[in-house]
């Protein structure tokens, strides 16, 4: 647990910082992390939100005005940290276009996140902290 607050912390903490490098365990800590939290704000819109809002509970129609506000919020930090994590593996953070060419270009830019970092390259020292 100490290790993902660690990570999701540092990847915050440079919420816009496109350069330097990303770790596996900073981006993916982060990537679990957002997603705890959406599937938290979810229910809080489903359970919560909709009914003062005058839909019945669950109701689809009643939108998701934290989601929104979340994923506007976390937006930046998410493609800064990717961005960082392909600079980790020695890729150029233009290579976030990929995951513009439909599934493909997703399972691409998903298989580059995976792979293990480089030793020291043009965008400095790997991070031994993960």
């Amino acid at each position: 647990m100490g290790s993902m607050v660690l990570a999701v912390t540092t990847a915050l903490g440079k919420y816009a910082e496109f350069k330097g490098r990303a770790s596996r365990a900073e981006f993916w800590w982060l990537v679990l992390a957002i997603f705890l939290v959406s599937v938290v704000i979810r229910l809080i819109e489903t359970l919560m939100i909709a009914p003062l809002l005058g839909f019945q509970v669950g109701d689809e129609r009643a939108g998701q005005p934290l989601s929104l506000i979340f994923s506007l919020a976390i937006l930046l930090p998410a493609i800064a940290v990717t961005a960082r994590r392909l600079h980790d593996i020695g890729k150029s953070a233009w290579w976030l276009l990929i995951g513009c060419v439909p599934v493909v270009g997703a399972i691409a830019l998903l298989w580059l996140c995976t792979r293990p970092s480089d030793a020291a390259n043009d965008w400095g020292e790997p991070n031994p902290l993960y």
